[in-house]
């Protein structure tokens, strides 16, 4: 694709603030009155218009969020713009779109209801939607509402369509985490050893003694999780090493919540042996799509629209995930479409050009 320096098509981006019911009280305290953007297509403003359009909602990445999709990006386009462009084409029809911040203080979310971060799936489905539909013309019902996202907002989009079937009719998955064994596991001695430097200091305790300890076998924190998010939290400029184990524990309190556990969630690896806690990996592999998705086969097969792609380069190693998620879904007889690029985890907003015409020509009015 040739570099574009900026999309000219018109259409507006209008902000938008909703406070959240579902999110008071979250454990982290993050703000429950959200601004975030929703892109209106042209025409929307015509006078007298009465039109009703369909309705995409966007699901940034972990360590994004919603008003970040529509930023100026250099070489490149927004996600406004490039949509714009598509209807400007005619590759697809104008809709409207939404981009919903749920950032948290671990850095992100994976747009599911966690005691240890916050009631996110409520929110987007039970709150943000019907917010977005008492306050634009859109229409209203999940035939014409669908949803996207790349990595955790791909599984955020995967996972909306498996527990909220009557609110999506369509759903985009763009390297969205599934096979966890493959993407996260190999991650996590790194996230063990910046932990490591944060080992409380208990001089009478050996070696032996610490790796004997009931807590750490359980998947509880000894003092270090705490500490380091303690100090991340405080940092201007964290480290890539720091910013990925925030995110592993972010998925630790997505996907392993317990209200008892230091932090609010235990952790699937002992933090001085290394060793998988097969107990809480389970938990884990509960939440995988590639293991999750047969269980929801009924609700899937009801989408309109089910489209999964993965860089075969990702560096997440996501596109085995990808491929053993749609062995699955053919198994359970789920339709879907399931591409691979030449691509890795990074700068493949290009893929929304084939992604989003498919969503909107099975959402259509």
């Amino acid at each position: 694709m040739a570099l574009r320096i900026q999309s000219v098509f018109p259409g507006r981006v209008a902000w938008v603030e909703f406070d959240s019911r579902v999110l008071r009280g979250n454990p982290w305290n993050d703000p429950t009155r959200r601004r975030f953007p929703v892109w209106l297509p042209e025409g929307y403003d015509l006078p007298g218009s009465v039109q009703r359009y369909p309705v995409f909602y966007g699901l940034a990445g972990y360590f994004g969020s919603g008003p970040s999709q529509v930023n100026w990006q250099p070489f490149n386009e927004s996600v406004p713009e490039r949509v714009a462009r598509l209807i400007h084409s005619g590759a697809m029809g104008p809709v409207i779109l939404a981009f919903p911040d749920c950032f948290t203080r671990l850095g992100g979310n994976q747009y599911v209801n966690s005691s240890a971060l916050g009631a996110y799936g409520d929110y987007l489905s039970q709150e943000v939607v019907p917010f977005i539909d008492a306050t634009f013309r859109t229409l209203a019902t999940r035939d014409h509402r669908g949803v996207f996202g790349k990595s955790s907002g791909g599984y955020g989009a995967l996972f909306q369509a498996m527990h909220t079937p009557d609110c999506w009719g369509g759903v985009v998955s763009h390297a969205g985490d599934a096979g966890f064994d493959l993407a996260y596991r190999g991650d996590w001695p790194n996230t063990l050893d910046v932990l490591a430097r944060f080992r409380p200091a208990v001089e009478e305790e050996t070696l032996e003694q610490r790796t004997r300890a009931q807590a750490l076998t359980q998947g509880l924190d000894d003092g270090r999780v705490t500490s380091f998010l303690a100090a991340v939290g405080s940092q201007d400029r964290p480290s890539s090493a720091e910013t990925h184990a925030l995110m592993n524990l972010g998925m630790a309190a997505t996907y392993d919540p317990d209200s008892s556990a230091p932090n609010g969630f235990r952790l699937p690896f002992h933090l001085e042996t290394g060793e998988l806690l097969s107990e809480r990996w389970a938990r884990w592999q509960a939440c995988d799509p590639v293991h999750a998705a047969p269980r929801h086969a009924s609700t899937l097969r009801q989408l309109k629209c089910l489209f999964l792609d993965c860089g075969w380069r990702d560096q997440y190693h996501l596109h085995y995930g990808a491929r053993q998620l749609s062995a699955a879904l053919t198994r359970a007889r789920v339709p879907h479409v399931h591409e691979e690029f030449d691509g890795t985890h990074s700068g493949i907003d290009f893929r929304l050009d084939r992604s989003l015409p498919h969503l909107y020509a099975a959402l259509k009015p």
